[in-house]
């Protein structure tokens, strides 16, 4: 039997290197290697790996609970978990419902949104409005709301019929022509990181925001990979001082180290479901919803934002990123240098542009030679360390990413 891996072609790809263990911001390879994690192990891992008080909290509730069924029972790390996060965000947003991954979070707030207004006898108000570019996951649902891309390609004839927008004049013209029509806008609050960490200004997320209220259409914000301190703040959304309507949250949700999810909404669109009518109930659920272990995980990397100088990190990191990126702005190689918070990315020159460009082959294993896990979208090099990363480990990254730059200026002499 063996692996097949994600978003991987094997039959071109480099072999799978053999991880043995993980110590703050540095992979061990089984072969005796040492690898900088510049990219948090797919922006998953927050306070580094293996930090302890996260894995003790792993361990200690496997010792006393591992897995219970959620729908009828409920466990003391869910109602932590729910309590804590209800400390950190906004007031309105009082009702989480657990699931998995980024994809299941946003698979739900799909659902959620759409039932609200069928249980309402809105059955017309059922289309979904997403940025052009978006990526939001890989389930049907989320792979709808997601641009059309080589991820979505194959699937075409699956994929939920979605209004695409550029701007916000044309997501205003699409609410006032359809707005009987629409149940809710989804978006990736201020850096869509799948497509090449693009970044939207924080006036035009407040418009989306005030057009979609204005209109009478639900609002997500998909904060998988944003939430938790990714762009400077808890969560991207108070940089615009904005509450959406439906949260989505995953990746860091556990400080990287089991998967859990979360979406999370105001009270009135529970309401919308709370009956005596048995078929208002949201039939949507997951075997390991709520898992306790992951939940334990969730407490405990919430209690680090509490007893560590977390956001004091987050903030040296942004230092170096301002930094250093300046060296690359007029840069011959690089066509666009984009920022926020501990998210850096440089847009390279390229004929063939895009996520299958070639030139991320050659960049991926010149990192890999030089002790950096660094995996480029397609001609877009970024880097979003786990916030222990130390800063001569962040400037070396920078380095390193410098001399990669000499190979792709040689190349498209070429």
């Amino acid at each position: 039997m063996k692996v097949w891996h994600p978003y991987t072609q094997e039959a071109t790809e480099l072999p799978p290197i053999e991880i043995d263990r993980g110590e703050g911001a540095y992979l061990y390879t089984r072969d005796g290697r040492r690898l900088l994690d510049a990219i948090s192990s797919w922006w998953v891992n927050l306070h580094g790996h293996a930090h302890p008080l996260i894995a003790g909290a792993i361990a200690a509730q496997a010792r006393k609970l591992e897995q219970v069924i959620f729908a009828g029972f409920t466990h003391e790390p869910a109602e932590e978990l729910a309590e804590r996060l209800g400390r950190i965000l906004p007031p309105a947003l009082n009702r989480i419902f657990y699931s998995d991954n980024g994809s299941t979070a946003v698979e739900a707030a799909l659902k959620i949104a759409v039932q609200y207004w069928h249980n309402q006898g809105r059955t017309d108000k059922c289309r979904i409005v997403a940025l052009e570019r978006a990526y939001h996951g890989d389930t049907i649902g989320a792979m709808s709301v997601s641009a059309d891309s080589p991820f979505t390609a194959a699937f075409n004839a699956l994929r939920i019929p979605v209004l695409r927008v550029h701007d916000a004049n044309d997501l205003e013209r699409t609410l006032v022509e359809q707005k009987d029509k629409i149940a809710a806008m989804i978006v990736e609050p201020l850096i869509q990181g799948a497509s090449g960490m693009i970044t939207h200004s924080v006036e035009f997320l407040r418009r989306c925001r005030d057009l979609c209220a204005a209109h009478g259409v639900l609002f997500i914000a998909d904060e998988v990979f944003t939430g938790f301190g990714r762009t400077g703040r808890m969560f991207a959304c108070e940089h615009a001082g904005i509450v959406p309507d439906l949260l989505c949250l995953s990746k860091g949700l556990t400080g990287g180290f089991l998967p859990l999810a979360a979406t999370i909404c105001r009270d009135e669109i529970y309401r919308a479901f709370y009956s005596s009518d048995r078929t208002h109930a949201f039939f949507h659920g997951h075997s390991y919803s709520g898992n306790p272990v992951g939940c334990a995980a969730a407490v405990a990397n919430l209690k680090i934002f509490e007893s560590e100088p977390v956001f004091q990190r987050i903030a040296a990191i942004e230092s170096i990123h301002r930094e250093r990126l300046a060296e690359f702005r007029g840069h011959p190689a690089v066509v666009d240098v984009r920022m926020l918070g501990t998210i850096a990315a440089l847009e390279l020159r390229a004929a063939d542009a895009g996520y299958l460009s070639n030139i991320r082959e050659r960049l991926y294993a010149f990192f890999l030679e030089q002790g950096i896990l660094l995996r480029p979208l397609g001609n877009v090099i970024y880097t979003v360390p786990p916030y222990v990363v130390a800063p001569g480990d962040l400037h070396y990254i920078y380095d390193v990413i410098m001399k990669a730059l000499s190979s792709v200026e040689e190349g498209v002499r070429k």
